[in-house]
């Protein structure tokens, strides 16, 4: 009887466990379904790095989403990354903004971060003029800490 009763509990476990699945990953396609609709354009930015940032990753406006990265390429021509995002057909990005490659924190993911400027919005599939690619934490560090180590030297020898 035992054996019966534990074998009832384990498939209602299972189930459960199951339908809690199901139940998340249509909670995931619904979030990703409210950027990619018809009702968005596309854009793209050129970058010297973009460390962190891949396809899928989100593109804010003061902090707020508003779009998602489409396609990361290398341009051939000029060795830059070029970046393909779709943004919410109600967000119009003006023609002298900034993209930024931007974290969440030091270990938060990255993200493209667009900073508005200019007066005239840009047309469905341009280009935004001016980027701030990534910055390679490991080298601001050492270059800090080498600025440091030199500075003490010269310090010590001034009257």
């Amino acid at each position: 009887m035992s054996n019966n009763f534990e074998r009832w509990g384990e498939t209602l476990l299972g189930a459960a466990v199951a339908l809690v699945a199901v139940g998340f990953f249509a909670f995931a396609a619904a979030q990703a379904g409210q950027t990619s609709g018809a009702g968005g354009y596309e854009l793209t930015a050129r970058f010297q790095r973009v460390d962190g940032v891949g396809v899928g990753s989100d593109v804010r406006v003061s902090g707020v989403k508003v779009g998602v990265v489409r396609a990361v390429e290398l341009d051939p021509e000029t060795y830059m990354a070029r970046l393909t995002f779709t943004l919410d057909r109600n967000v119009q990005v003006l023609d002298e903004s900034t993209a930024r490659i931007s974290t969440d924190g030091l270990l938060g993911g990255a993200y493209v971060a667009i900073e508005p400027a200019g007066m005239d919005a840009l047309a469905p599939g341009g280009e935004i003029p001016y980027t701030q690619g990534a910055v390679d934490l490991l080298t601001l560090l050492s270059s800090f800490a080498q600025g440091q180590g030199a500075a003490e030297p010269s310090e010590a020898q001034t009257p």
